[in-house]
């Protein structure tokens, strides 16, 4: 661990983080970790904690923090996706040369309306850019 910690730790959760204010500077030289607020990833919101007001230092570090945590969430929702492709390509590489008869029975009609639904989506969606870019 390095000897100097930073001022902020944030534990995440699945929509955000709770914001602690380290401190290190204590009559025990421990770490205390001071719960300030709590982070909403999905709507933007900090909400204060325990009746403080959070100063202007602390909004910087949350707003910062909170920013990037949004683009690290978005970075790997589009490698989610990238990795999807993938493994529809691996799908398909296995539905030609190793699945057996039942298998594949077991998992076909499920494979075809999930990417029916995804084609009709992604269809509809360029549609709809090409025709807002026909506007522009």
């Amino acid at each position: 661990m390095s000897t100097e910690l930073p001022k902020y730790y944030f534990r995440t959760r699945e929509n955000g983080a709770l914001a602690f204010r380290v401190d290190t500077e204590n009559r025990h030289r421990r770490i205390d970790m001071d719960q300030i607020a709590m982070v909403n990833v999905r709507n933007g919101e900090i909400k204060p904690q325990g009746g403080r007001e959070l100063s202007n230092e602390d909004m910087e570090a949350l707003t910062q923090w909170l920013e990037e945590r949004q683009d690290v969430l978005a970075q790997r929702n589009i490698d989610d996706i990238l990795r999807t492709v993938d493994h529809l390509n691996q799908t398909a590489q296995w539905a030609q040369s190793k699945g057996t008869d039942e298998e594949l029975e077991a998992v076909t009609d499920s494979l075809l309306l999930a990417m029916h639904d995804l084609r009709s989506v992604l269809v509809r969606k360029k549609a709809d850019r090409l025709m807002s870019g026909d506007k522009a």
